[in-house]
């Protein structure tokens, strides 16, 4: 969870950098002192095989939520507390992608964050594998 923290935040200092400014719903948040869970404009390449990839700009859920292990005596041994950043509400978006080849389907489908809140991992919308 530490290290998927530090990777999530590592990229958002890096969109910064680049972009030289958060965007317009986050634009009042120090990213270096922010716990919790937001949602926040992000820009990611929608492709499958068969078409070219399209620069898609959307709203998605970003933050650190305060989690915590200890140690107890009788099994499993560790009491644990796990919340991750992750979707609360969404909404679904379909885009089309470009020169797509005939056989192929060319819609991309993806969730728009409304609301979002540091909560347990669900593997419904998030992939949990390290949790």
């Amino acid at each position: 969870m530490k290290l998927h923290c530090l990777v999530l935040g590592a990229l958002l200092v890096l969109l910064l950098l680049t972009r030289g400014s958060v965007g317009t719903k986050a634009s009042a948040i120090d990213l270096r002192t922010f716990v919790g869970c937001a949602v926040r404009e992000f820009t990611f390449l929608a492709r499958k095989p068969g078409c070219r990839g399209l620069r898609v700009t959307t709203d998605a859920c970003w933050g650190r939520c305060e989690t915590w292990e200890k140690p107890i005596l009788e099994p499993p041994y560790i009491e644990s507390h796990h919340r991750i950043c992750t979707y609360n509400e969404t909404r679904m978006v379909t885009v089309k992608l470009p020169r797509c080849a005939p056989d192929v389907d060319p819609f991309y489908t993806y969730p728009v964050a409304i609301r979002c809140d540091c909560d347990l991992c669900s593997t419904a919308t998030t992939e949990c594998e390290t949790y």
